[in-house]
């Protein structure tokens, strides 16, 4: 029985070794695209119904939290889908990889975001860069089992989430300045998807 139970944790190491050095390819580039166009809709959003964000946090983070709700909700249901075709027997370590790459990331810019919330209201201008900074930590997190252009759409959200920091004031709650990044970005992040697969289907 002993053997057994070995033989068994040693099948699931191997499993866990193999899913941490495949390439990822449970993101579908249509679902991340349409999570660009929901960030502009959001943006749009803003623009006609929050004129003045800075008068109204509650409100500016009530659309922006829905957006990631909704979006990371297209996402993970399907990455589930995809990953079970493509990946087959792997598929749960592979989504578990995959979330675990985001998830302290994700973890860490809602504890922040709570933080400056309750305890520093006058700093919630920093919200969107700070958002864009810590996301573009969980695509550097994950580009190592991800296309390796995919470090563009890193540096991308690095790039304006110091863009918007650098604003330091309440231009930085713009509905352009959470559109704009989220919604290229998203483009850009599909677009080194499909470009990559169609790579792996001309190569095969």
């Amino acid at each position: 029985m002993n053997e057994l139970n070995k033989a068994l944790g040693d099948i699931s190491s191997i499993r866990r070794q193999m899913a941490r050095s495949t390439e990822f390819r449970g993101y579908g580039p249509a679902t991340l695209a349409a999570t660009g166009l929901i960030a502009m809709v959001a943006a749009l959003a803003q623009a006609i119904w929050l004129p003045d964000p800075a008068k109204a946090v509650s409100s500016y983070l009530a659309i922006w939290i829905s957006t990631a709700i909704l979006s990371a909700g297209l996402i993970a249901t399907q990455m589930r889908a995809r990953t079970r075709r493509i990946h087959s027997g792997m598929a749960d370590e592979m989504v578990r990889t995959a979330v675990e790459q985001f998830l302290p990331s994700a973890g860490a810019g809602f504890l922040m975001t709570m933080v400056l919330v309750r305890f520093v209201p006058g700093a919630t201008w920093m919200l969107p860069g700070m958002w864009q900074v810590i996301y573009s930590l969980g695509v550097f997190s994950s580009c190592r089992f991800l296309p390796r252009p995919m470090i563009a759409a890193g540096l991308w959200y690095l790039a304006t989430g110091l863009v918007c920091m650098g604003l330091a004031d309440n231009r930085a709650l713009s509905p352009w300045a959470m559109g704009v990044p989220y919604g290229a970005g998203q483009l850009l992040v599909a677009a080194i998807l499909f470009f990559n697969a169609r790579e792996g289907e001309d190569e095969t």
